[in-house]
Parts: C-alpha cells; structure tokens; sequence
C-alpha cells in the first residue's frame, strides 16, 4: 500500500509539472528567442569592432607620413632649396672628431669643389649638406671602406665662410658676418655698426641663387621695425644705399647738408626751414642754387625773398642741389669751386 502511495504521489507530481509546462510553454520559448536574438546582436557587434580595428595593410601606421619615394638628387634639391638650413660650402672651417680614432680627427676646410680631406679616406664632398648629413656621410665613408667598423663621427662647424651674411653700403663696418643660428635684418646691422649718417631709410637684400631682391624700408616706429625685421638667410647680402643729400650753405642759422627721407622730393623752403631760415645778417635777395648737370656747375638764381613772401612759386630741389645765401654787408663772389670742395666738413641732418 505504501508503495501505491509513493506512486501515487509521484505521478500526481508528474502530472503538475506537465500541467506548468502545458500552460506557459509559450512564454518560455519567447524567452529563448530573446536571448538567441541578443546573442546574435552581441556576435555581429564584436566583429564589427574587429574589422573596424583591424590594421590595413596598404596604408601606414598611425602618426607615420608617408613621403614619396625619390631619388637621391630630387631629395638633396629639395633639402638646398629649404632656406632654413645651414649648409657647408667651399671655404667653411669644420672640426671632425672619429670617437675611438684620433688620428682620423682634426680640423680642416672645405675646398673649392666642396671636398674634404680625411686620412685613409681621402676626398668626401659635404658642400650642401648640414653638419648632421655630413657625419652621416663621413660615418657611411669609414664604414664603406672598413676603417671602423661602428664609426661615431662628431662635425662641429668652426666657420661658416661661405654661410654669411655681407653688409654693405652705408653702415659703420661694412663687411661679412657670420649666421651661426637665425639671425634677423636689425640683428645684422647692428653687428654692422649701424647705419651711417648719409645712409637712406631703406635696405635692399638680394638672395645668393636669386635674381630677386627685397626692399625694407627702415623706419623708427616701433610696431613696424618689428614687422619688418625679416629673417636672413646665409649668403645673403644687404646694401644700405647712401640717401640723397641737398646742401644750405652761407647766412642760415643751420648751415649743412639735409639728408632726404623716404617721403622723396623737397623744395627750396622746405630745406631752408629745416636749416632755420636766414639770419639777420642775409643777403636773401642773392640767394643761388648751384645743380650738377653733365656740362658741370650751373648757377640758377633762387628768388628767395619773394619765397619767403609767398609771391613766387616754391623750387623743387634735386640731389646734390647746393643753395647759398649770402652775407648782405660783404660782397661775396660766389667761387663754385671752393664752395663745392666745403661739402665733405660740413655738419648733416635729416630731413623726414
């Protein structure tokens, strides 16, 4: 009987649990389809990302340039033409050291072909080439050659010969001047001792290669001495033109000559303002301008007084014009050669 029970009790169990299924079999295979549908989302994404991440063959590294393949003649041509490098050249001073090897270290200059010359090496060109791309060339020689077999090669350059940059023109020390590390147009002429006082407001730079040149007008206001102290490159050279200088001699409180800035032309009462106007002692009615022509000396009379009344028009001047006005108590002849030989000792001043 007890065995019946147990039977029993085991089938009426059976029967409950096939009743549950019975009523929310549905439920549970919605369920299921939901989690195979989310597993499918969670696979497909993954991949997604692995294709999305995954490094493509043809095409370079994060963070690396691809730069075309070149020969070596088109690199070097695009290397000189970088105005920012300092290269060597015929006549350049260069300390080599061969760490290990100091009888392969020693000083030397590039020759004119743009060679050097090292023991058991013999001739290496470095003409055109950065004090870094010279030990390069140097280390690539000793290796070539089974000098040393790991050569490290120190190129320190001592003078930059043909790297500088010339001064000429109207400066206090005219000459050559070395541009180890950028140097700028103001930086140069004040090595250069500055300008002189006969010189214009205005430099001209030419460029070693080129048949340009650029034109920096020179002018004291701050803001645009800033914008326009360009920077220089080796080989190049500035020339500081004299301005153009008309004299005021004789009865004038300022007697000298008046160098003319950048704004051009002047007249004969414009100078003769900046010389002070006559003194008490003028003859202003013998006033004479002296003007270089290619037949020599011409003496034209200047109507000063009538100037001075605003009863003739003002007289444009040229460079190199000399006006005298002389004394009214002497009579003074008017000798155009000694009054020409007195221009070199007399005071200048500029004219804006």
């Amino acid at each position: 009987m007890c065995h019946s029970l147990a039977e029993l009790r085991i089938f009426q169990a059976m029967l409950r649990i096939l009743n549950f299924f019975s009523r929310y079999s549905y439920l549970l295979v919605v369920l299921a389809l939901a989690l195979l549908f989310q597993a499918s989302l969670a696979q497909n994404s993954t991949a997604a990302q692995e294709t999305t991440h995954k490094p493509d063959a043809t095409k370079e590294p994060s963070g690396t340039v691809s730069v075309p393949a070149g020969n070596d003649s088109e690199q070097k041509s695009t290397q000189q033409s970088n105005p920012s490098r300092l290269v060597l050249g015929p006549g350049d001073e260069v300390e080599i050291t061969v760490y290990g090897a100091p009888d392969l270290s020693g000083h030397t200059r590039v020759s004119g072909d743009g060679n050097i010359s090292m023991p058991l090496v013999g001739y290496i060109r470095i003409a055109g080439l950065t004090s870094s791309e010279a030990e390069g060339a140097i280390e690539g020689q000793l290796r070539q050659n089974n000098i040393v077999n790991d050569p490290q090669v120190s190129v320190f350059v001592k003078e930059y010969s043909s790297g500088g940059v010339s001064v000429v023109g109207e400066v206090a020390k005219p000459g050559s001047y070395s541009t180890f590390g950028p140097h700028r147009l103001f930086d140069v002429l004040q090595a250069a001792g500055g300008l002189t006082e006969k010189a214009a407001n205005q430099a001209v730079i030419s460029h070693r290669g080129s048949d340009n040149s650029d034109t920096v007008e020179l002018s004291k206001d701050p803001a645009k001495m800033a914008e326009r102290n360009i920077e220089l490159q080796p080989g190049d050279t500035i020339v500081v033109p004299a301005a153009p200088i008309v004299y005021v001699l004789g009865e004038v409180v300022k007697p000298g000559g008046y160098v003319l800035g950048s704004s051009g032309g002047v007249t004969v009462l414009r100078v003769v303002a900046a010389a002070g106007g006559p003194t008490r002692y003028a003859g202003v009615g013998g006033t004479k301008m002296l003007r270089r022509t290619p037949n020599g000396l011409q003496e034209v009379p200047v109507p000063l007084k009538n100037l001075l009344r605003a009863k003739a028009p003002d007289m444009p001047l040229e460079p190199d014009d000399i006006i005298f006005v002389p004394n009214s108590r002497f009579k003074e002849a008017l000798n155009l050669g000694a009054l020409a030989g007195t221009l070199g000792t007399v005071a200048l001043y500029r004219i804006p």
